[in-house]
């Protein structure tokens, strides 16, 4: 007898999420399979606040900064650290921010650091997220996703010192220092 996993529908993921049955946990859809998410440590929860922070100032009347809020995309509902998406944030209201809303994503990461830059990248650039960024606590540098084509994205830059401008935003500079 051969073992096949149950794959969720985001119908279903929001039926479960509406009655509770993931109340006081942390989970995300990924690809039509549920996931428990790392628990955050201090240096973690430190950055994101921190990042956070800078870019609802920085895009303050520009784009919508969220933090730690689902996603919509294609058979997944991730969680990304920080979401740069489009104004008017009340678009919001009946749903989360689907692909075209999104400016770009960041993952703060340390313990997840492979999941992220393989699981979580390949799944953004089959939804055509355009620019998807990678805090590396570990090694102290940014990695920075463009250029989405099928299961990956077709230009990776890392970054460990200098500044970064956005692809939607290429007049806004910011500098790495304020990302860790």
């Amino acid at each position: 007898m051969a073992v096949t996993k149950y794959k969720w529908s985001l119908a279903d993921w929001h039926q479960l999420i509406e009655v509770g049955v993931f109340d006081g946990q942390s989970v995300e859809l990924l690809e039509g399979e549920i996931f428990q998410m790392s628990p955050e440590g201090i240096p973690h929860s430190f950055t994101n606040r921190r990042v956070a922070d800078y870019l609802r100032e920085l895009f303050k009347g520009i784009a919508y900064v969220c933090e730690r809020y689902p996603i919509t995309l294609n058979n997944s509902e991730p969680q990304p650290d920080v979401s740069v998406v489009r104004l008017p944030e009340t678009i919001y209201r009946q749903h989360h921010p689907y692909s075209d809303d999104i400016y770009f994503l960041i993952e703060i990461s340390n313990s997840t650091l492979q999941f992220d830059l393989e699981t979580k990248a390949k799944i953004y650039s089959r939804n055509n997220i355009s620019e998807y960024w990678v805090v590396d606590l570990v090694n102290q540098k940014l990695v920075v996703h463009t250029l989405p084509n099928g299961d990956r994205y077709s230009q990776i830059v890392e970054y460990q010192s200098g500044s970064v401008s956005p692809q939607a935003f290429s007049d806004i500079v910011i500098p790495l220092t304020e990302l860790f």
